[in-house]
């Protein structure tokens, strides 16, 4: 089966996909903290299930050919490829509930600082967790870049210690399901993250059972949690996954380092959280080492902008 609208778009739009993603994952916490009164497990389990809903329903409209390319694709592979398979979906499916659930806990119930301090570890995690399992190479210069970025996140570290654990959970999550996404490389990556929610939605459905969650009766959580599923969930998903079907997931993992850029703006200028010169440092610091790990594919796309114009 072909790659996922191979030859279709060049790395620049899988480069600025990433990008996008990650932009606007940094202004979920505005939407959840306008359910924060909710439990934390509840706002999961309705995210999932909704975000599934959605997500079936595009794909049943309009994308129902590229589900049958996918069966047959799977269907034609041998008996020990669909176990790996199986056992990678499942396992990146659980890391995203865990993902989700720390996030919105420390979201609500420690700080915004905190769940945004998480994608300043996560790529890191990414980074080295790359080059061990997945063989990745880095030049020279994307290892300065890290290790700028490793002292920004010592510097923004310095403080409570639950914060920086829940940080570490939360990035532990999101690094090792990143990873797992560059196994699936010629899977349509609308499907596979339809498999994954649906799978997310049958673990969730026995602890709703267990925990007997409220079914929220307030409209403005039904409204805010549609906004989280569509906007905040399958969208930058979506885009992400897409991404990683053509950059590496340490340039993906690098590209996190924008998540808590704007999240640390929503938080200081939307919310009214302090922060400090030393850590207004560490973040400009943060910018410079996004800006230099991705200088060659900044100066690329910049290049071809200027050819446009002037053409």
């Amino acid at each position: 089966m072909p790659e996922y609208n191979k030859g279709l778009a060049s790395r620049h739009n899988y480069f600025i996909a990433a990008l996008f993603a990650n932009i606007l994952w940094g202004f979920v916490a505005i939407v959840f903290r306008k359910i924060e009164y909710w439990p934390s497990d509840t706002i999961v389990y309705f995210r999932i299930l909704i975000s599934f809903f959605l997500i079936c329903l595009f794909i049943l409209l309009f994308r129902p050919a590229a589900v049958k390319r996918d069966w047959l694709w799977v269907q034609s592979l041998s008996l020990k490829q669909r176990n790996h398979m199986g056992i990678l979906t499942v396992l990146s499916s659980v890391l995203m509930i865990g993902n989700w659930f720390s996030f919105i806990y420390a979201v609500n119930r420690i700080s915004i600082k905190s769940a945004a301090f998480a994608y300043l570890v996560c790529p890191l995690i990414t980074a080295l967790a790359g080059c061990v399992l997945l063989k990745e190479k880095l030049s020279p210069i994307k290892w300065m870049s890290l290790g700028l970025a490793l002292i920004s996140v010592l510097m923004l570290s310095r403080g409570s210690f639950t914060e920086t654990v829940w940080s570490i959970v939360i990035a532990s999550f999101y690094a090792f399901y990143l990873i797992i996404q560059r196994k699936f490389q010629d899977v349509d990556k609308l499907n596979f993250l339809a498999v994954q929610l649906a799978i997310c939605s049958l673990l969730i459905i026995p602890l709703m059972m267990f925990t007997e969650s409220p079914i929220p009766d307030a409209v403005n959580f039904w409204v805010n949690i549609s906004i989280i599923a569509g906007i905040f969930t399958v969208v930058p998903l979506f885009l992400s996954m897409f991404a990683l079907s053509r950059i590496t997931s340490t340039t993906m993992g690098v590209l996190l380092y924008v998540n808590p850029v704007v999240a640390f703006a929503v938080a200081i200028f939307y919310f009214g959280e302090r922060i400090s010169i030393d850590q207004l440092f560490a973040y400009l610091l943060l910018v410079v080492a996004i800006a230099l790990y991705n200088s060659g594919i900044i100066k690329q796309i910049f290049s071809s902008f200027v050819k446009r114009l002037t053409h």
